[in-house]
C-alpha cells in the first residue's frame, strides 16, 4: 500500500494548537501515514495577537526524540520546525537552526510588517490586490535576507484570508514577482512546499496554486515536499491523494521529506 509523507503537521509546542505530540503521532499511525514531519511554530515577536508561538527547543527535542525511539517500528518520524520569517531576525534563526539537529526546516511568511493577513484588518482600507502585492514583497525581501531553510511554506498564504480568498486572484496578477519568488528559491536550492491547507479555508485548491506549482517545474524547480499544515489529527494528509495527481499533471514525477537537512525523494505514486 502506498503511504504519503506528511512534513508540516503540528502540536501543542504550537500556539495554535492543543494537540499533544503523542496523540498526533498515533493517529499517524492509524491512517497508515508512512512518515511525519513535526514542524511547531517558532514565530519570534509575532505581535498580532496573545498568542505566543514560541517553544523551548531543549524539551521539543527531548520529547520528540523519545517518540522516534518509542514508534520506531511503526512510522518514520523526523523533527522539524516552521520559522515565520522576518527580515531583522536573520541572526537569531541562524543561531536556533544551527544549535539543533533539526531535520526540515520550513520558511513562511506569517507577519508583514508586523501584521498578520490572517486578521481582517489587514486588508482594511485598501484594494485586496494590495494586500497580496504586500504579501509576495515581503516574501521576496525575506527570501533575499535569510534562506537557511530547506523548502518555502504556503507561498501564497494570504489569499486563505482576503476578503474574497481566490475568486480574483491568479498568478498572473502577480507574475514578474512570483518569478522572482521562484526563481530565488531554485537559485537557492530551497524547495517548495505543497501546502493542503487551502482546502480547509474553502480555496478548492493548494498553497501555492497551481499555475505557482506548474510555473516551478517550467522554471526548473524540482523539489516538492507535501504538508497538511494539521492542527488537528482529522487534517492529517488531507487531500494527498489529490494534490500527487496535480503535481503530476505539472510535470512531477516525485516529491521529498527531508532527514537532516538532506532531500530524500519519493515517488508520487505506486
Amino acid at each position: 500500500m502506498y503511504t504519503f509523507a506528511d512534513c508540516h503537521v503540528h502540536t501543542s509546542f504550537s500556539g495554535d494548537c492543543s494537540i499533544l505530540p503523542e496523540l498526533m503521532i498515533q493517529k499517524a499511525i492509524e491512517q497508515g501515514i508512512g512518515h511525519l514531519c513535526l514542524t511547531d511554530h517558532m514565530d519570534y515577536d509575532y505581535v498580532d495577537s496573545d498568542v505566543c508561538f514560541e517553544f523551548d527547543p531543549e524539551e521539543y527535542f527531548r520529547r520528540l526524540t523519545h517518540f522516534q525511539e518509542l514508534y520506531k517500528d511503526r512510522i518514520d518520524l523526523t523533527i522539524g520546525i516552521e520559522l515565520g520569517l522576518q527580515p531583522y531576525l536573520s541572526k537569531k534563526h541562524h543561531n536556533l537552526i544551527f544549535s539543533h539537529s533539526f531535520d526540515l526546516v520550513i520558511g513562511s511568511i506569517h507577519l508583514v510588517h508586523c501584521r498578520d493577513p490572517y486578521f481582517p484588518s489587514f486588508y482594511e482600507g485598501r484594494e485586496e490586490e494590495e494586500a497580496y502585492l504586500e504579501y509576495f514583497e515581503c516574501a521576496l525581501q525575506n527570501l533575499k535576507a535569510y534562506s537557511n531553510f530547506d523548502v518555502f511554506g504556503h507561498l501564497d498564504y494570504v489569499v486563505r484570508y482576503g476578503p474574497n480568498k481566490n475568486r480574483f486572484y491568479s498568478y498572473r496578477r502577480y507574475k514578474e514577482l512570483l518569478d522572482e519568488i521562484l526563481r530565488t528559491l531554485i537559485k537557492k536550492d530551497i524547495g517548495l512546499e505543497v501546502n493542503t491547507g487551502g482546502y480547509r479555508y474553502g480555496l478548492h485548491a493548494p498553497n501555492p496554486c497551481r499555475e505557482i506549482i506548474c510555473r516551478y517545474r517550467e522554471l526548473g524547480g524540482k523539489i516538492i515536499t507535501l504538508g497538511s499544515d494539521a492542527h488537528d489529527p482529522s487534517f492529517l494528509a488531507s487531500h494527498f491523494k489529490e494534490v500527487a495527481e496535480l503535481l503530476i499533471s505539472c510535470g512531477f514525477s516525485s516529491y521529498y521529506l527531508f532527514r537532516q537537512r538532506k532531500p530524500e525523494e519519493l515517488p508520487l505514486g505506486e
